[in-house]
């Protein structure tokens, strides 16, 4: 037995707000991975990651933790991949992977460098 699909408040507010957009974005908007779903949210609020990574540049390099920025820079670019993979494609989750795998790798290696140069001494 097939069930009619329910459409819940959000969805349906959505559908109203594309009805008023012009004709040329409402396409943008309804989009499998547009503003309409989760698949759009979860990767712009990942986004608070990279400002985190991006605030991380200011930190001294003794405060830096090798295993957390290189989880986040392993797991960005998983998910790199995997957003490339999915149908539908979703460029905004690859973006945000891409930049977190970026400013882990670089606080990374201003860590490592920091750990190699106290090893010297």
């Amino acid at each position: 037995m097939h069930l009619p699909e329910k459409k819940s408040a959000y969805r349906k507010l959505m559908i109203g707000v594309a009805s008023i957009l012009p004709k040329k974005i409402r396409p943008i908007f309804l989009h499998a991975a547009g503003p309409t779903t989760i698949f759009f949210w979860a990767p712009t609020f990942k986004w608070a990651l990279v400002i985190a990574g991006i605030g991380d540049l200011n930190r001294p390099p003794n405060t830096i933790s090798l295993t957390q920025t290189a989880s986040l820079m392993i797991s960005g670019a998983i998910w790199s991949r995997y957003s490339l993979v999915i149908t539908p494609k979703n460029y905004n989750l690859f973006s945000v992977n891409v930049f977190t795998s970026l400013t882990g790798m670089y606080n990374f290696i201003r860590g490592l460098r920091y750990e190699m140069k106290q090893d010297e001494k």
